[in-house]
């Protein structure tokens, strides 16, 4: 199954929908969208506004990659550190 994207006006017209009075389900049926997808549009908007759907992808994905980043930095640390404090320890 391949995914669906959305440009930026499709999402825009989406959320002006919503905005003038039409619940998140009406809006979804219409257009004929998930409404988790809907949803996290909806979050995305209020987040940053027009310009979060400027760039490919969404500050979120983008926040999720910074985030695994920094913990697979951090893991890599910690197990350097395990290595020398072994070495260390056995220097006695």
């Amino acid at each position: 199954m391949r995914l669906r994207t959305y440009d930026k006006d499709f999402k825009l017209n989406a959320i002006s929908l919503h905005k003038s009075g039409k619940s998140v389900k009406q809006v979804c049926q219409d257009l004929g969208i998930p409404q988790s997808t809907f949803v996290g549009w909806l979050k995305i908007y209020e987040k940053g506004g027009e310009s979060a759907f400027n760039s490919p992808g969404n500050t979120i994905d983008k926040d999720m990659q910074n985030i695994k980043k920094k913990l697979k930095d951090a893991e890599l640390e910690r197990d350097i550190l395990k290595k020398a404090l072994a070495i260390f320890s056995k220097q006695k």
